[in-house]
């Protein structure tokens, strides 16, 4: 037998051993693989849905219906069609408060995002105890907000504060925080920049690490400087990640409520008022009047709604 001579039957033996080709499904049966995948699709998506459904649409629905109503606290509430926007457009305690909510937002969102980012820039380094500083950054995140709001309370309290104690020990005497409106709306960014500052640069740090290091080390080679790399190159490798915390930060903004509550109240006067927390006092405050709160509410809701829109049509603009 020469070596290329082969032994009878061993090529029935290499088909007998080999495996059979899958065969097609039949139509049926691919049928009923698909209702079952969308069973088990639905079936882990039905709490998700069911919350949503409770907590978010139906409370948006009845805030909807109750804007168009005269509704106190006990007794059925009347319908009173336009009303409501009629008083809220001639409102000037609305409109300060949407004037607060505009600065408060202009304020605190770049902030936020250029610190956040520089901080991270800085994290992201090899440098001594480079995880506690993180955690020190990152801490107010994981902190309850009225926590964080009674920190802020105790920094800047004008009596007992911290930070008046310290700057009469320096005898540059106390700084009145809440009789003052443009101090007690700058002690309020103050404490919300605190909380912000570590979720951006949390971010941030997560999206460094997609960056492309050996560009910036052909960059760095070709003679680049840090400004150079960080303008051109890293500041638009992160534009998705700086759109999210831009998007975020101005939500947050509009929602602003816990900490403005209890460190402020709204005052002095309505210096502090954001749109939150004048619908919040509309209708659970002295006032009692669901249905005006309720037209707050929708008309900060949709406000929220335009500018994410327009975010995000600016967003897909500079994409293309």
């Amino acid at each position: 037998m020469t070596m290329t001579d082969k032994p009878v039957g061993t090529t029935a033996r290499q088909d007998a051993l080999r495996p059979a080709a899958p065969s097609a499904p039949e139509p049926g049966r691919r049928a009923d693989t698909r209702r079952g995948d969308a069973r088990t699709a639905w079936g882990m998506l039905a709490p998700n849905a069911i919350l949503i459904v409770l907590f978010l649409l139906v409370p948006l629905v009845w805030a909807f219906v109750l804007s168009f109503q005269a509704k106190r606290p006990f007794g059925p509430g009347t319908w009173n069609g336009l009303d409501n926007i009629t008083r809220l457009l001639g409102d000037p305690v609305f409109w300060r408060a949407t004037i607060n909510t505009l600065v408060f937002t202009v304020a605190t969102v770049p902030v936020t995002v250029v610190v956040g980012l520089a901080l991270a820039l800085l994290l992201d380094k090899a440098m001594p105890a480079r995880t506690v500083f993180r955690t020190i950054v990152y801490l107010p995140v994981v902190v309850s907000t009225v926590v964080v709001a009674l920190i802020g309370l105790l920094l800047f309290d004008e009596s007992i504060g911290i930070v008046n104690s310290v700057l009469r020990d320096l005898g540059l005497g106390p700084v009145s925080w809440q009789s003052n409106g443009t101090l007690a709306m700058i002690s309020v960014i103050v404490v919300v920049l605190w909380t912000r500052i570590g979720f951006a640069t949390l971010i941030y740090l997560a999206a460094l690490q997609d960056v492309d290091q050996e560009m910036l080390e052909a960059a760095t080679v070709d003679g680049a400087n840090t400004w150079v790399l960080i303008r051109k190159m890293i500041v638009p490798t992160l534009r998705p990640t700086t759109f999210f915390l831009v998007v975020i930060n101005m939500i947050w903004s509009f929602q602003i409520f816990d900490i403005v509550y209890v460190m402020t109240n709204g005052g002095p006067g309505y210096s502090t008022t954001m749109l939150v927390t004048y619908a919040y006092n509309q209708g659970f405050g002295p006032a009692r009047n669901f249905g005006y709160g309720a037209t707050v509410g929708i008309v900060l809701f949709l406000l929220t709604l335009v500018i994410t829109a327009v975010q995000l049509r600016t967003n897909r603009r500079r994409e293309r």
